[in-house]
């Protein structure tokens, strides 16, 4: 036995537990029902129930993460995604919104990571996919269609779920389009031409409104269709749950992107354990060396490019549904440098650090720092020696800075990196290896 083995972190002697059948399986089950118990006897918007909210999510991330049999893992899930998270929805509208808000920007994580982690191209204009999947249902299904040509007319709400798949293609088009000038650069250049590509896309749309008005300029597109609700009869009358269409149009939202949240983790871990996905990091780790070994380059390049844009090009289209309206500044470069956070701090390369990261920072910006800064301003009207100047609502992206600075500090390859990325970044810290002996000259007998 090794001595790293014998002095095992007491973190890795409790996942050694976990991994046991009874001990995890207990241990998951009654936290499972001590949380489903928590939100349903208090499904009140609460600093109560946001920790128990973060605490139900960390359990499904546990669940996904732990060593058990798949079919628990896959069991206990469904039950929490797919049973105990719509009824909770029913209770707290808020709480099933920032699930859909957390799916998709988990989502455009995973799809970011293709690009950045994967093949190791920095994009800093990857939300314009997500702004060309929006526009184009915003613009295809209301009368803005008539702006372009009078003789249009809108799609029919029902072409919501074709277009899920356009946007898929379109979206890839589009990563093609970024990738073909830039196929011979590298590091910094290429952020700053894909920073400019984010730029145009937002330009262009805030700037289409003339002479023929396509998207409607700085104004956005208002009243953006939703597909009709097929099952609402099934679920009133069948079910008997006498849900409001506001609430019936947040389940069904959550549940296409869980769906499309899904197919992404499944094609993106296929495509990580397969001959492109190790062609990407070849290209990533030294590229002048894959390409002496026959790797296409320019394939690979396109291929990366255009697998990451279409998951941002199909939950565009889901996005610009869910909220009815979309506008420029929605895809400025900040939502960019966004998604990119949510990759670095959860571990570029890295699966589930891409969805652990994507969560983190959509719960920090709709929940956590909201709550601290009410928690900050009821303290300041309690009479709490807060500066009357300070306003605590300004200094929220403040906190998230400092979030990361910490991160990359104390921990630069991520929450939960990629183990080849993880030993690139400790490459360093190894000990020089030492100098090896010269041969001795053999026996003269040996030589004999």
């Amino acid at each position: 036995m090794t001595p790293a083995t014998q002095t095992a972190s007491f973190w890795e002697r409790i996942k050694a537990t976990l991994a046991n059948g009874p001990g995890a399986y207990a241990f998951f089950g009654l936290y499972a029902a001590i949380c489903t118990w928590q939100l349903f006897t208090n499904p009140r918007t609460s600093l109560r129930t946001d920790i128990v909210f973060v605490l139900f999510l960390l359990l499904v991330f546990m669940v996904y993460r732990s060593a058990t049999p798949l079919w628990f893992r896959g069991g206990l899930i469904a039950v929490l995604l797919l049973v105990v998270l719509p009824i909770f929805g029913t209770l707290n509208p808020f709480y099933i919104d920032v699930a859909t808000q957390a799916g998709i920007f988990v989502a455009l994580a995973l799809g970011l990571n293709v690009v950045v982690g994967f093949a190791g191209l920095l994009d800093l204009g990857y939300v314009a996919f997500f702004a060309v999947g929006a526009y184009l249902w915003g613009i295809l299904s209301t009368p803005q269609i008539t702006q372009i040509n009078p003789a249009w007319s809108p799609v029919p709400p029902i072409m919501f779920y074709p277009f899920v798949v356009l946007g898929l293609a379109i979206g890839a088009v589009f990563g093609i389009l970024l990738g073909l000038p830039v196929l011979r650069l590298r590091g910094d250049y290429l952020a700053i031409v894909t920073l400019g590509f984010g730029e145009v896309i937002r330009v262009l749309a805030n700037n289409l409104d003339r002479p023929i008005n396509i998207t409607n300029g700085s104004q956005g597109i208002r009243e953006i269709e939703r597909p009709p609700l097929i099952l609402a009869g099934f679920v009133r009358d069948t079910l008997g749950w006498n849900l409001s269409d506001s609430q019936l149009y947040q389940q069904f939202f959550y549940f296409v992107v869980l769906l499309i949240v899904i197919f992404t983790v499944v094609v993106v871990s296929r495509l990580k354990n397969s001959r492109i996905g190790r062609a990407w990091e070849a290209i990533r780790e030294d590229e002048t060396a894959a390409v002496a070994q026959g790797i296409p380059r320019v394939r690979m390049k396109l291929m990366a490019f255009a697998v990451g844009a279409s998951f941002a090009g199909a939950m565009g289209v889901v996005f610009a549904s869910k909220q009815l309206f979309i506008n420029p500044p929605t895809f400025d470069l900040l939502r960019s440098i966004n998604i990119l956070a949510m990759v670095i701090l959860g571990g570029m390369g890295s699966i589930p650090g891409a969805i652990l990261g994507a969560v983190i920072v959509t719960l920090l910006d709709l929940q956590i720092l909201p709550r601290m800064a009410a928690v900050l301003r009821d303290a300041q009207r309690a009479g709490v020696p807060i500066p009357a100047a300070f306003d605590p609502t300004q200094y929220q992206r403040l906190l998230f800075g400092i979030l990361l600075v910490l991160m990359m500090i104390f921990r630069p390859q991520g929450i939960l990196p990629d183990e080849r990325r993880s030993e690139e970044l400790h490459a360093d810290d190894e000990p020089p290896a030492e100098e090896t002996a010269p041969p001795a000259s053999r026996p003269a007998a040996e030589s004999a």
